[in-house]
């Protein structure tokens, strides 16, 4: 229910939350079984995978500053962001389904019909999800409802990552009863099924408010003008890219560690289960920042990251699969601060630009995507090229150089990145904010 302090009802919080619930159905499946799914189930060279996620995911970083400025150029009766939920909802969830396809072409073949699916899902990713960043500080000026807003995003978004990465192996077993390639395309159907919904609801429920009219339409020369003087959304650009870059390096690999490491892949699901913490981390933002700042806070997320890989490590070394199974359930609830802030900062980010006369919502929110994807992409690349490297070969016990390349990609290169992370948000300057939230 509204009231004055607040212009949003609980229908569009709710319906707002669960777009990036839609994106990440099929998002969470993409980032964690798709390395795992073109390697061992449609049969093409880690290598050559390796070199398709670093090209989309370059391409994506350039599709994201190309989208962000056409959400900054549109001009319709539905808003600037909004009518991208209805333009894209449909091809993006289509595309989704074709890069599960596996078509019986030859291995040059298999690999052009990989380019264009995952390329083209890339894309339409970017379409769908771009705007639920950018929408947000035009929903309303209340810096309280705006992390509200927030929280309740990346409540759904963490919920669905962690059902997904729980129940897409199940699932695959269920509907392929021994035929991955049918289980995997059965399970993506299902998830994009949902996500359709889910996106196109987004469009119906959401609304714009504070689109500033005049601000609409301004020289790129300016625009790049005030991207260079926000030293925020720089900073928060690195921040976000290196926490996607530890992610797409340790989720990837899970899969791997479970079934080489202890030889039994069945405990991924137990293994991701534990990635629901993220949820109270993710609550825990709504109390943190009623008593210090949002950089703080955030600070705090990066050191519980930091903390549970520690743990995570010392249950590598011991082999003790209780307290690797700890450490992901403390580094679950310090990813869940971390990236439950990033749009609610972002947010912060936008609105500090329209204090130097800009409104860019569009391109500003696009650190975040061209963050996911920038970091996806090496991330990928630095996982592929380390696996061929080590002589992996699929479906067969591996060797030792193998054993060790996978616990060096999921304990010990994503402690290191927390640490990076947390000395470069140090300087984060949160007091050029001031002004803006003066006003």
């Amino acid at each position: 229910m509204n009231n004055k302090n607040y212009e949003t009802g609980w229908v569009e919080r709710i319906s707002y939350g669960l777009s990036d619930a839609a994106d990440n159905l099929i998002f969470q499946m993409m980032s964690s079984y798709l390395l795992f799914f073109y390697t061992d189930v449609y049969g093409l060279r880690a290598r050559d995978v390796g070199i398709l996620f670093a090209i989309a995911r370059f391409m994506d970083v350039i599709e994201s500053v190309i989208l962000g400025l056409m959400i900054d150029r549109t001009h319709s009766k539905y808003g600037k962001s909004r009518p991208f939920f209805l333009w894209y909802a449909v091809p993006y969830v289509a595309v989704a389904i074709l890069t599960f396809v596996t078509p019986d072409f030859s291995g040059s073949g298999k690999l052009v019909w990989a380019y264009v699916t995952y390329l083209g899902l890339g894309f339409l990713y970017t379409a769908v999800n771009l705007p639920v960043t950018s929408i947000l500080p035009t929903m309303t000026k209340n810096d309280r409802e705006i992390t509200i807003l927030g929280v309740i995003r990346q409540f759904f978004g963490s919920l669905v990552q962690v059902v997904v990465a729980t129940f897409t192996i199940p699932l695959v077993k269920l509907i392929g009863q021994g035929n991955q390639q049918k289980g995997f395309l059965g399970t993506v159907i299902i998830f994009g099924i949902i996500s359709l919904v889910l996106i196109l609801n987004t469009f119906v429920q959401v609304r714009e408010r504070h689109t500033n009219e005049d601000m609409i339409h301004q020289p790129l020369s300016k625009v790049w003008d005030m991207l260079r003087h926000n030293q925020p959304w720089i900073i928060l650009s690195i921040v976000v890219f290196l926490y996607w870059l530890s992610t797409a390096i340790k989720n990837q690999t899970t899969i791997y560690y479970f079934k080489y490491v202890y030889n039994n892949d069945n405990l991924v699901s137990w293994a991701n289960s534990f990635m629901l913490a993220s949820i109270i981390g993710v609550l825990l933002i709504l109390r943190f920042t009623q008593v210090r700042s949002k950089k703080a806070t955030m600070s705090h997320g990066i050191l519980i990251e930091l903390l549970g890989q520690v743990i995570i490590g010392v249950g590598a070394y011991t082999k003790i699969l209780a307290i690797t199974f700890a450490g992901i359930f403390v580094n679950s609830i310090g990813n869940g601060i971390v990236i439950g802030l990033v749009s609610i900062m972002i947010a912060d980010t936008i609105s500090y630009g329209t204090t130097m006369g800009i409104q860019a919502e569009g391109l500003l929110a696009s650190t975040s995507d061209w963050g996911v994807n920038l970091g996806l992409g090496i991330g990928g690349l630095i996982t592929a090229m380390m696996f061929d490297a080590s002589g992996y070969v699929a479906n067969q016990a591996q060797n030792a150089a193998t054993i060790r390349m996978i616990d060096l990609n999921f304990v010990w290169i994503p402690l290191v990145i927390y640490v990076v992370m947390y000395l470069i948000l140090r300087k984060y300057d949160e007091s050029v904010m001031q002004v803006q939230a003066q006003e």
